[in-house]
């Protein structure tokens, strides 16, 4: 199936959940990254369980601290 991920079309397998894709692309420090699926944040604790769909727009986001 074909989905979209950080912008760039992807083919992968049915039933691919968002913690799989995250292995799947090497996401650096996953444990800090957040996930949107159609502009939709997944909660961390349904990384395991979220199955991605054909067409879905996948997104990798890491807020980051800093300032004075």
């Amino acid at each position: 199936m074909k989905i979209t991920v950080a912008g760039v079309q992807k083919d992968v397998a049915e039933g691919l959940t968002v913690a799989a894709l995250i292995e799947q692309e090497k996401v650096e420090t996953p444990q800090y990254v957040t996930v949107s699926v159609n502009e939709e944040f997944v909660d961390a604790d349904a990384f395991e369980s979220r199955v991605l769909k054909e067409g879905d727009d996948v997104e990798f986001l890491y807020f980051m601290g800093g300032g004075r």
